[in-house]
């Protein structure tokens, strides 16, 4: 299982890209100085993972222009990937990539493989440019992604990224923080206890 900090697990997989409507390798360490979203799916052609597909999709662009990359992970084949793409509604919009994950080591490394049903669990988790894990949350599987949080929770961390600060002055993202809010600066140990 992984951890907030701790190092992400590289992995090797196949994966559906239907932007340029190929499949290719790719490894996570292709992406090293860029973020990565990974989203965790239980399933093709089921109901609210296209939701969570969809909601990605709708923030997309704005991950690209911050340097990310989003990658959809589930234990089904790259052909049930590419089908499902080209049959779902909602999921025929998406345009990052789809990662097979038929032989479960990934979601295993992450922690993410149901041993009851031997499926993905629903999850999400953000890796930082230097391959760190900043991020991740689980779902239940019924329930869908709020990507609008999750978006925002990347924006936090990105700053929280750029702007490392010191153990005696930094800044936190206060909760219900909106990307663009402004930021809480904090001093130690002048602020201990005042907020």
């Amino acid at each position: 299982m992984i951890e907030v900090g701790s190092p992400a697990p590289n992995f090797t997989a196949r994966a559906f890209f239907p932007a340029s409507n190929v499949i290719k390798n790719i490894s996570l360490s292709d992406y090293k100085g860029k973020w990565v979203i990974i989203t965790f799916h239980p399933g093709d052609f089921t109901f609210v993972c296209a939701t969570d597909l969809a909601a990605f999709q709708s923030y997309y662009e704005k991950f690209k222009a911050a340097n990310a990359e989003v990658l959809a992970v589930s234990t089904d084949s790259i052909y049930s990937h590419k089908v499902w793409w080209e049959t779902s509604p909602r999921v025929g919009k998406v345009m990052y990539p789809l990662v097979e994950d038929i032989t479960k080591s990934i979601s295993g490394a992450y922690g993410f493989l149901n041993a009851q049903t031997g499926m993905t669990k629903r999850g999400t988790v953000i890796i930082d440019p230097d391959g760190i894990v900043q991020y991740i949350s689980a779902f239940n599987d019924r329930l869908g992604k709020d990507v609008g949080h999750i978006y925002n929770a990347f924006e936090g961390l990105r700053y929280i990224y750029s702007h490392p600060g010191t153990p005696e002055q930094f800044d936190i993202i206060p909760a219900g923080w909106k990307a663009g809010e402004p930021v809480m600066p904090i001093k130690v140990p002048d602020d201990i206890g005042k907020l």
